[in-house]
Formats: structure tokens, sequence, C-alpha cells
């Protein structure tokens, strides 16, 4: 009996070693990790971690050699604390699980959303895969010279750029070059939080010689990407048109791809051009867009809306539109255009939404409107970087004969 229980125990432990070998055998690691063991990354025993890169396990099985690296679940493409605030004192009210529900596609939750390979053929991240996630309203694929398409039927045409269709715009001058984001955008800075590993100071020194740099008050309150931002994509008025889980006949009435929530997303509209100006969190003036302006529908109700338009937020943030040039406007692009700063005259307004019952005067006043991590730009300070001095009007005149090609010596003092 003794050597017959022995002998099961031995037939077992080779059967599990067999088996062990056979699975070892089975997966063939590929690239920088291919000689490495799978203890090296599952541990000792790999059902207590099958994933070792997720953040169930904040990636234990890499952080071995990459220490530090779960730091990027800390960070903002994993946390997403910006975007949860927004739907909190939006949708909260209306949609409780809003979020859970539409928010999480593109929120990284493991190594390999950036790293692919399977697990077992980690690459480097590559542009494509940071694009995957930048793209639509994100700041990504603009820097390539991409913007999206209005979203009616009739404007789907042109070129398609990663499975959607877009308008060819100019792209940055550094992708011009043949930089990526990986040049701007290390993996050191991104686990410190940082959006930038450097400054465009830190690669470029500011000419004097450049009549916009010999002012004082540009280099001392202007982001160098207000005056080098030559367009950016903006969103104006974003419609979440509820219909439910049973939405075939909206689907049908819209001309849309099968729904994949119980939403139908439509935008009021998209613009292309550079963008309005603001206050950042430094209080020097940046580029600023609507985060989202939001209307919410239900239209669950069948026939008739339950709600129809309601205004849940019109929030702006500061932002760095990729889409660098070293050209710039005109003076009187920032100096005499009220638009550019949401103080738009009432003769101006092309767009009459007050009109249509859309809770806000107009997109282009700071009435009903707000800015995170930033500031809207008061009259007053409009008035101030408005007054045409005798230095404005001597940089004005050198500037058009500059662009007329005329000897700047020419110039009368």
């Amino acid at each position: 009996m003794f050597w017959t229980i022995v002998l099961s125990v031995l037939l077992l432990l080779c059967s599990e070693t067999s088996g062990t070998a056979e699975a070892s055998r089975m997966i063939q690691l590929e690239g920088v990790h291919a000689e490495l063991a799978c203890r090296d990354c599952h541990g000792s025993d790999p059902a207590l971690t099958p994933r070792p890169s997720s953040l169930a396990v904040r990636a234990n099985g890499c952080t071995g050699c990459h220490q530090g690296y779960d730091q990027i679940f800390d960070q903002a493409m994993t946390t997403r604390t910006a975007e949860k605030k927004f739907v909190e004192h939006t949708f909260a009210g209306v949609d409780p699980d809003f979020y859970v529900n539409n928010c999480s596609s593109c929120h990284v939750s493991d190594c390999l959303d950036c790293h692919g390979g399977g697990g077992h053929g980690i690459v480097s991240a590559t542009q494509e895969e940071c694009l995957a996630c930048h793209t639509g309203y994100f700041v990504g694929r603009e820097y390539l010279g991409w913007a999206p398409r209005e979203d009616h039927p009739r404007y789907q045409r042109g070129p398609v750029h990663l499975g959607e269709r877009a308008l060819k715009m100019r792209p940055d001058i550094h992708a011009e070059l043949g930089m990526e984001c990986k040049d701007c955008h290390s993996m050191k800075s991104l686990i410190a939080g940082q959006k930038a590993a450097q400054t465009c100071e830190e690669c470029h020194q500011p000419d004097p010689g450049v009549i916009e740099h010999s002012i004082a008050a540009h280099m001392d309150k202007l982001e160098c990407y207000a005056c080098h931002s030559s367009w950016a994509p903006q969103e104006y008025g974003n419609y979440y048109l509820r219909f439910g889980k049973s939405n075939r006949e909206a689907e049908k009435a819209f001309k849309t791809p099968r729904l994949k929530g119980e939403y139908l997303v439509r935008t009021y509209l998209r613009k292309q051009d550079a963008p309005p100006l603001g206050l950042n969190e430094r209080q020097r003036y940046s580029p600023i867009r609507p985060e989202f302006i939001t209307y919410y529908s239900d239209l669950r109700g069948g026939e008739y809306p339950l709600v129809e338009n309601q205004l849940l937020g019109a929030e702006w943030k500061p932002f760095f539109p990729h889409t660098i040039r070293t050209g710039t406007v005109m003076c009187d692009h920032c100096h005499d255009d009220r638009r550019r700063y949401l103080l738009e005259n009432e003769e101006d307004r092309l767009y009459r939404i007050d009109l249509d019952g859309l809770g806000l005067v107009s997109f282009w006043n700071q009435q009903g409107q707000t800015i995170r991590d930033g500031s809207f730009v008061s009259s007053q300070q409009f008035l101030r970087i408005n007054k045409k001095d005798s230095a404005y009007t001597k940089a004005y005149v050198k500037r058009w004969k500059k662009l007329l090609g005329q000897d700047e010596k020419s110039l009368k003092e």
C-alpha cells in the first residue's frame, strides 16, 4: 500500500511538471523579454497573477524590473479625475450610471493598453498607440494635421484616419520634422504626472529680432503656443440624445451605425481655426476651448421627449493645440477681436442660440459659462491689451512692412 501511494504521488508530480513544461513550450516570448522565464513576471504561482501587467495588481509583474512605473496608475490617463468631476456636476442628476457606461474605454488599466503584444510580445509604445485614445476631441491627431468632420452623413466624405472621416489640415511643424509623441512626452514625465518632459524654452531660444518677441508683454504674459498654434479643433454644443437600449428607430432616423449604448451624440458646430484665448492656471494667455457645452435630451418616452435640450454644463479649459507653426496671426487677430475672448458684440453674433432656447446668450459670451484651471479675460483686461499707444502702432506698421517685403530701414520713427 505504501509503495502504491508513493508511485501515485510521483506520477502526479511528473504529470504537473510535464503540463507546466508543455505550457511553457506553447507560449513563445518575443522581443526584449524573450529570455525571461514565466516566474519572472508571474511569480512562483502563475495562478495568483494571471495578468501581471494590470491595474488590479498595480503591474507587480512589471515593476520588479521597471520600478516605480506603477505610478502611471495614479495619473490622469488612469484616474480621469477631471472627467469624473465634470460628469458629477452634469450627468449625475439625470443618469447616475453615465460615467460607468460611457467613459471607461480610454482609461489606462494595464501596461498592455499601450505596450501591446498580448503580454508575451511586449513592445515600446508607438505613436499609433497614443492616437488610438488621443483622437476625436482629445488633443492628439491634429498634430498630424487631422480634424474631426461634422457629424451629419453629408459630411462623411474624404480621407479616413483611425477609422473616421477626417479633414486634412496643416500638421504641426514638429511632425513634419519627424518628431513623435515620445520626443516630448517621455514615460518618466507621464509617471510624474507632468504634461510634457520639457518646455518650449528648453529647446527654443526666442529670437529678439522677431517683432513679436521684442514686445516685453508678449514674452512675460503669453504662452508660446498662444501665438504659434495655427489652428485647433473646437466643439460648440454637444447633444446627448438618450434613446435607451432599444434604439433601432433612432439608428434608422439618424442614419447611424448600431449604437453601443443608450446615447447618440451630435455636435452643434465644429470649428478648425485659431481658438479663443483666456488665462491658464499660470495666469498666462493661452488658447482655450469648450471642454464640453453639454445638452441632454431624454427621448425614451416615445413620441414626445421627456427632457429636451437641457443645458447640463458649459465648461471651458486652457489647452495646448499641437499645431505649432513658425508664423503667427496678425496683431489685430488678438488685439481687436472681442470674440476671441468670449466678449462678442451682439451685433456681430451669427449663431443665435439664445433664440433657440439653448440656455446661453452665445457660445462666445462668458455669461453662463465657466472655465476650469484658469479664467476668462475680463472686459477691463481686454481694454488694457487693446490700448493703441505709439509702441503698438510702431510694431504694427513694422510687421506689415515685413510682410510686404519692404526695407525696414524705410520705416519712419
